[in-house]
C-alpha cells in the first residue's frame, strides 16, 4: 500500500464565512466548491501556498461535526510560512484569538498559536535556524531540567 497524499479536511458550523476569514486571516486560495441544495457547503477546496485544505459546512445527517464553540482544540495545524509574526498578527486582525505570542523555539523555529473563529488552532511559524535532531533533543532535556 502506498500512500500519496494527505489532506486536512476541517468542518465549520458557517463554511461560507471560515472561507472568507481563511483568505484575510493567511491569504488562502479557493480551488472550488460543491454547494448542497440547502446551501450548504458539501466540500470546498482552499489552497494555503502549494497545500489544500478541505473545509464543509457541518452535516449531521451524515455524522460530520465542526468542532463545539469555545472547546479546547484537541488538532493543531502547523504553517509554515515567512514572518509568523506578520501572519499571527493578520490572523488576528482577521479575527482569530491569540493563544500563545510568537517567540523563539528550542528547535530552530519562531513560532506561535492562534484559535481561529472556527475552534482549529494554528501554529505558525518560521525557521530561524537548522540544528540537528541531537541537538534538539538536547535543548529539550535542558528544558526539563530548568523546569
Amino acid at each position: 500500500m502506498a500512500i500519496h497524499e494527505a489532506y486536512v479536511y476541517l468542518r465549520a458550523r458557517d463554511a461560507e464565512q471560515a472561507v472568507t476569514f481563511y483568505k484575510a486571516a493567511f491569504g488562502a486560495g479557493e480551488k472550488f466548491r460543491l454547494t448542497a441544495p440547502d446551501g450548504r457547503i458539501g466540500h470546498v477546496e482552499l489552497l494555503f501556498g502549494e497545500t489544500t485544505v478541505m473545509l464543509s459546512d457541518e452535516f449531521p445527517e451524515f455524522g460530520c461535526h465542526a468542532p463545539a464553540a469555545g472547546a479546547p482544540s484537541s488538532v493543531t495545524i502547523h504553517l509554515h510560512v515567512d514572518d509568523a509574526d506578520a501572519t499571527i498578527a493578520s490572523a488576528v486582525a482577521a479575527g482569530a484569538t491569540l493563544v500563545r505570542p510568537a517567540q523563539d523555539q528550542f528547535y530552530g523555529e519562531r513560532s506561535g498559536t492562534v484559535r481561529d473563529p472556527y475552534g482549529y488552532d494554528w501554529m505558525i511559524g518560521h525557521s530561524i535556524e537548522e540544528i540537528s535532531p541531537e541537538e534538539m533533543q538536547r535543548r529539550y532535556d535542558a528544558l526539563g531540567e530548568a523546569g
